[in-house]
């Protein structure tokens, strides 16, 4: 069975969805992406993007998300008041792979006008090909973030 990558933009970055679609199936074997929108260059409201893609991965529908808009702020900052989304605003190699490596975001954000789209290719192999490394100081950390989404 594919992996499902649900993915999502907004208006910012609408011009380049296609060439990103197909950045992400091309990251890996048997990689599936659900797009979630939208479906013109019209000014959007990128929070109910991020809602659309946070929803899939955090019902298990989806392995991994992925959301771009402008500078990656807005999806990264809506997407993580999503209880089980750990999404992570990346701008590069290093911090791709640490999120994952130490964090195990499931969710990577990424701004199109800021981050050019070969850093954005790089980005997104990255986060799908990286493993999380389940040291014990890791999981111990995700584990207080979760516990963060439990309180009022």
């Amino acid at each position: 069975m594919p992996r499902q990558i649900a993915f999502a933009c907004d208006h910012a970055a609408f011009h380049v969805k296609d060439t990103l679609i197909k950045m992400i199936t091309s990251a890996g074997e048997d990689i599936e992406v659900n797009y979630l929108g939208p479906t013109t260059g019209d000014s959007v409201d990128y929070p109910d993007f991020a809602a659309a893609v946070c929803a899939k991965v955090a019902s298990g529908e989806a392995e991994k998300g992925i959301l771009v808009c402008g500078t990656g702020v807005g999806m990264s900052i809506a997407a993580n008041k999503v209880n089980g989304i750990r999404a992570a605003l990346c701008h590069d190699h290093v911090t791709t792979v640490l999120t994952r490596q130490h964090n195990n975001a499931n969710v990577l954000c990424m701004g199109e006008r800021v981050s050019g789209l070969e850093v954005i290719q790089d980005m997104i192999q990255t986060f799908l090909n990286t493993p999380f490394s389940d040291e014990a100081r890791h999981i111990r950390r995700i584990e207080k973030v979760t516990a963060l989404e439990k309180q009022e």
